[in-house]
């Protein structure tokens, strides 16, 4: 197995046509090892939802490549991007798309259950101890703070043992505590378990729980270095933000 989860290759996602083009992403390359946490920052509007959508598979690039492991994206029909997303892939947005009609137990392994395949018990009891969410698994997701839905959401991604995990702002909607007690569970399945994730963030401190921050403006990569600290993100972020302003 390659020790690359996700790969990208000159990647490109255009928007419009005429006067009202846009360009998402301008020829992206990059790859994430098995096993890291990278953060993706940048200003409002920078690709970093962009990439990881395409990365991901949930949207069809204008042009270039990307890979899960060593599966070639580019060449997959919908059906069978549909099952790799199921089988392969887990994923956590800001909004918790819980459904509110089925218990936070049937919401975890509701992707299994799609994807046609049983939960490994074992790791499924894992993951719930892990998430803090063993007296809570009668509960309907409106019965539970946005914490706890967002650890249900972050259950519910791990219970396939995906090869990676995307996140899209996972923290936008919590407060600071909750949010910590998030990164902290997703930083502990990264160095207890080899997980891979990718998280879209904007949030300096949350960008701190990661190996690596990947900091993109006007569709490209303008930086790409080990944890430089929330200070220095932020420090940096903002010098881009200034530019923008110009």
């Amino acid at each position: 197995m390659s020790e690359t989860a996700v790969r990208v290759e000159k990647l490109t996602r255009v928007y419009g046509s005429g006067p009202a083009t846009v360009t998402a992403l301008d020829g992206v390359d990059a790859a994430f090892g098995r096993g890291t946490f990278t953060a993706v920052m940048g200003p409002s509007g920078s690709g970093k939802s962009t990439l990881l959508q395409t990365a991901a598979g949930l949207d069809r690039p204008s042009s270039g490549r990307a890979w899960i492991g060593d599966t070639d994206l580019s060449g997959l029909s919908e059906t069978r991007l549909t099952e790799l997303r199921r089988t392969r892939i887990g994923f956590v947005f800001q909004a918790f798309n819980l459904l509110g009609a089925l218990t936070v137990e049937e919401n975890i392994v509701l992707p299994l259950r799609l994807a046609g395949a049983r939960p490994d018990p074992a790791w499924l009891a894992f993951v719930i101890e892990r998430a803090g969410l063993g007296e809570r698994l009668r509960h309907r997701p409106a019965e539970l703070s946005g914490g706890q839905q967002q650890r249900v959401a972050f259950a519910r991604a791990l219970a396939g043992r995906p090869e990676v995990i995307f996140c899209d702002e996972p923290t936008g909607a919590l407060d600071t505590r909750t949010a910590a007690d998030v990164l902290a569970l997703l930083r502990s399945m990264v160095d207890g378990q080899g997980q891979t994730v990718v998280m879209v963030t904007h949030d300096p401190v949350a960008a701190s729980y990661a190996d690596r921050v990947m900091v993109l403006a006007d569709g490209r990569i303008v930086a790409d270095v080990p944890q430089p600290g929330a200070d220095r993100i932020a420090s940096h972020l903002a010098s881009l933000d200034r530019r923008a302003a110009r």
